[in-house]
């Protein structure tokens, strides 16, 4: 993706997600750069820790002593609870020259528990701020260290890349040398090598497909990036054949057991479906109450539930309907569904 996508992806994830995004790009690609202007955009304070030059006790605090109980004081970074909502930027995460800082990071980056503070050491983060993370890839040109898979799991990878035509838009917006603009119009090979592949080597875990599931019911990502984002967290192999499973899914009707039975599950998909295949989930709906219409009292709140997510004309000719199966008409006219049933028996009436 470029700058502009890593922004729009990283708005998602920041504003309706504790996730712990990290941006992956060659040098002078734009990631700090992209950071910052989302941060002006959001109204978020900014503040960039270089861990390639900060030592544990910069990041955890001073050690003092009161009464007989240690205590670390508070880094002059960290915002506290009043803040103003900051964005905390941990640049060159594996540029961490020593292996104690990288490993008092990492309980930093990791996404809370939910119910939880973010915290590092004794210090909980209040709720309001978020953590971004930017490296350089560990691809044998960067003096950079390699990132176990445990820290790699807890965060969402995001692969930056150049893009001329996003360049393009940003150097007008600043009013860079016309000369230089004009050079790179007709030389666009010119503005950037590219470098080796940006691959972290991520496999799919148990925490990668909690991090998908929590993207897919919080976030709108564009459509064209789902792809690499989920990539990012449960590596390409998966991400492939999960959106692929999807697209295959989304043309089918949700079948009528599933919404009697597991109706939180599949009320998303069925609120997603074109009416050819809502009208196929109803007939077999009723196909399969006809047959059995004993209803349970969680397959009966369903069977009302789904109703109240029709549209009227559906709502009012499923209700017919199910009026003609005796158990099932005296199950759905009791008095507490009288805001999803009662309107579609007066139409009819009214009709009679």
């Amino acid at each position: 993706m470029n700058v502009e996508q890593m922004k729009t992806v990283l708005r998602e994830i920041l504003t309706k997600t504790d996730l712990t995004p990290c941006v992956v790009g060659h040098r002078g690609v734009g990631k700090t750069a992209g950071i910052i202007q989302l941060c002006r955009e959001l109204d978020r304070e900014y503040v960039p820790l270089r861990l390639g030059q900060m030592e544990v006790g910069d990041l955890v605090g001073i050690p003092y002593r009161e009464g007989g109980v240690m205590h670390w004081s508070r880094p002059s970074w960290w915002p506290d609870d009043q803040a103003a909502e900051t964005l905390i930027h941990c640049d060159e995460l594996n540029r961490a020259q020593q292996e104690d800082t990288l490993q008092a990071i990492f309980q930093f980056v990791e996404p809370p528990a939910e119910g939880q503070q973010r915290a590092l050491h004794t210090h909980k983060l209040g709720l309001r701020h978020k953590v971004v993370v930017t490296i350089n890839p560990p691809d044998g040109t960067y003096q950079v260290a390699t990132l176990d898979r445990a820290l790699i799991d807890r965060m969402v990878m995001l692969y930056v890349e150049t893009d001329y035509q996003c360049w393009a838009r940003y150097a007008v917006q600043r009013e860079l040398d016309d000369g230089v603009r004009g050079f790179l119009a007709g030389n666009p090979a010119f503005l950037a090598r590219q470098g080796s592949p940006l691959d972290m080597d991520v496999e799919p875990t148990e925490r990668g497909w909690e991090m998908v599931s929590i993207l897919r019911r919080r976030c709108r990502l564009p459509r064209e990036l789902e792809m690499e984002v989920y990539a990012g967290i449960i590596g390409k192999e998966a991400a492939v054949s999960f959106l692929r499973w999807c697209a295959d899914q989304a043309g089918r009707p949700v079948p009528a057991a599933e919404v009697l039975n597991n109706w939180s599950v599949v009320m998303e998909a069925v609120l997603r479906q074109r009416d050819d295949a809502q009208a196929a989930t109803m007939n077999e709906l009723l196909s399969l109450l006809q047959v059995a219409p004993e209803l349970t009292g969680n397959q009966e709140e369903n069977l009302v539930a789904y109703l109240e997510c029709l549209p009227r004309d559906m709502r009012f000719a499923t209700v017919k309907s199910l009026l003609k199966i005796p158990p099932v008409a005296l199950a759905i006219s009791q008095d507490k569904y009288d805001t999803v049933v009662l309107d579609a028996i007066r139409t009819m009436s009214a009709e009679a």
